[in-house]
């Protein structure tokens, strides 16, 4: 098709209204002036906001010690991470297998994951890996140290 086929007319859409026409004598609202309505009580600075929206430190109800599955999950999460070249947090000493090299860094304590724990009452609690006590049952098997 050649450019003299279209109309120099925007037909538009079909089921599109109107645009509204703007009186003579009413005001446009201007994006720069819309900051004078908001209250006082709403603006301030990111430092108070984040004193009063801090997380309040309760007792912990569950336990100090990992469980078995979550163990499996941050070992298998870990690996999974190592093995697609996520850096890793400890010493090498020719370790080349990523669950070997995930196992010592729990045994460091330097996994850098957070296990979410949900309670009945739908609430939770955050632990950090390097909170929690890791019992190896595989140790304990061998003998252990």
């Amino acid at each position: 098709m050649a450019d003299e086929d279209y109309n120099d007319m925007d037909m538009g859409y079909e089921d599109e209204p109107p645009e509204p026409e703007i009186e003579e004598g009413a005001e446009e609202e201007d994006a720069d002036n819309s900051n004078e309505e908001i209250p006082d009580t709403f603006v301030g600075t990111g430092a108070e906001e984040k004193e009063e929206q801090a997380p309040v430190e309760r007792p912990r109800r569950t336990t100090k010690y990992m469980t078995k599955y979550e163990r499996a999950r941050i070992l298998g999460t870990r690996a999974l991470q190592i093995s697609m070249n996520a850096p890793v947090m400890v010493e090498l000493e020719g370790e080349t297998d990523p669950l070997e090299i995930a196992m010592k860094e729990l045994r460091e304590r330097k996994i850098p994951f957070t296990i979410r724990r949900y309670l009945p009452d739908g609430s939770y609690e955050d632990w950090g890996v390097d909170e929690l006590i890791v019992e190896d049952s595989w140790k304990r098997q061998v003998g252990g140290d």
